[in-house]
């Protein structure tokens, strides 16, 4: 009710309107664009592929057709998403930590951003060129020019298609920020956002099948949606989570006037790396089984069955996964050394700690045990449509990652959109 309301009295204000019609506006692009297929290729093959390589159930490219809303098995323009942006800026805030100039440019304000932001645009671009080249081969069997009858026209079907990846999804990137600067939220994840929703449809008709072939009674439905709702608030409130650490800052005489003396908190957040360990961990063990999927071999097979995730050594392999990136990415995104030294280069204290080293020691246990919770959770928010499958045999239309991803934007967007009412309330003051 309270969300409802909320963009009830957003839609009144004409400049925030405006911002949501803008964003709309361009999902509806997306939409659109994600079903202009790509040229000299079949989709109806590629689909065949898909299922026959467990793209709709599972596997690498059925997490790429997760994120890409569907255009992945249309084997459109967009089939590639926004993936290899993601990648970009993910390598993007690992150099930070490697690259001396990177680290500069990052605490250089907004200047500094931009610099950065350029090369991940560089980046993606890359990226997705590899990236469109190794799917236009691994799909040559959709391709409608015969290799054989034809060489020329196939390997220029092959330039053309993995251009047309390319530019679709350089697009994608040009829309998201075009979201971000001129419409409601960050615009990349809006588009994730949009692409895992539009999904929703296909498994809620799924369901009904389900339910009208007396596979599902009323039952079971109502407990499915007891468990999804009582998911939610369990993402809603570990997202929302936070460890609040009070600093005091001491009182400064300079002249007739006195500075500090104030109490305020450092906001650590108990999932402080979102879902990027979930990505990490998901592709890392799904990367066996797509290899499997192309290489006939006995080994491998063992090896992808193995780690297969909804096994129990895979689910056991996914959690410890996304224990281990959950700690990795926090360690990289918050550096307790430079917080402890901005305080004390402040004159800010945590009351019953020593400044410095302490202090950062200090800081540093807080993390580790906030992110222990985090990882714990994040580890059976994925591991429970497996287990509901196990268990009562139904695939979950909407897995743990996307869940995650939903709320998480969901949530953020709500943020950005109260806190430009909060802001318009103000000017009216001023």
């Amino acid at each position: 009710m309270q969300l409802l309301a909320t963009l009830r009295n957003a839609w009144t204000i004409k400049d925030i309107r405006r911002k949501l019609l803008f964003t709309l506006a361009m999902l509806l692009i997306y939409r659109l664009g994600s079903f202009v297929p790509v040229p000299g290729i079949d989709s109806s093959i590629v689909q065949d592929i898909l299922q026959g390589r467990g793209g709709e159930g599972g596997g690498l490219f059925g997490l790429f057709d997760m994120f890409a809303g569907g255009a992945l098995s249309q084997f459109s323009v967009f089939a590639m998403g926004i993936m290899p942006y993601i990648n970009a800026t993910i390598i993007m805030q690992l150099l930070q930590v490697v690259i001396p100039k990177f680290e500069e440019w990052s605490k250089e304000g907004p200047e500094g951003r931009k610099k950065l932001m350029q090369f991940s645009r560089y980046g993606t671009v890359v990226l997705g060129l590899i990236q469109s080249v190794g799917m236009s081969f691994a799909f040559s069997q959709a391709i409608e020019v015969d290799r054989v009858v034809n060489p020329a026209g196939y390997y220029t079907t092959l330039v053309i298609i993995a251009l047309s990846l390319t530019a679709g999804t350089a697009f994608l990137m040009w829309l998201g920020e075009q979201i971000t600067e001129k419409g409601i939220g960050n615009g990349i994840s809006i588009i994730i956002f949009a692409g895992i929703v539009s999904r929703v449809p296909q498994g809620a008709v799924q369901v009904f099948s389900l339910w009208r072939a007396g596979e599902l009674n009323v039952f079971n439905l109502l407990a499915i949606a007891a468990l999804g709702l009582a998911v939610i608030a369990a993402v809603v409130f570990i997202t929302q989570g936070e460890r609040r650490v009070p600093v005091q800052y001491a009182k400064r005489v300079i002249g007739r006037r006195m500075y500090g003396g104030a109490s305020t908190h450092i906001p650590l957040k108990v999932n402080q790396a979102g879902v990027i360990p979930v990505i990490f961990a998901t592709s890392l063990l799904l990367f066996p089984q797509t290899i499997a999927q192309f290489w006939d071999n006995a080994i491998v097979q063992m090896i992808a069955d193995f780690f297969t995730i909804g096994t129990l050594p895979g689910t056991i392999f996914t959690v410890l996964l996304i224990v281990f990136f959950s700690y990795f990415y926090t360690a990289i995104t918050v550096n307790p050394v430079d917080l402890a030294d901005n305080m004390r280069k402040n004159g800010g204290f945590i009351p019953g700690i020593r400044p410095g080293r302490s202090t950062a020691n200090h800081i540093q246990e807080i993390l580790n045990r906030i992110t222990l919770a985090g990882a714990v959770f994040l580890g059976a928010v994925v591991a429970l449509p497996y287990i509901l499958t196990g268990v009562i045999g139904l695939q979950v239309g909407i897995g743990g990652t996307a869940l995650l991803i939903v709320v998480g934007v969901a949530l953020e967007t709500m943020k950005q959109i109260e806190s430009q009412m909060l802001m318009r309330h103000y000017k009216g003051f001023m």
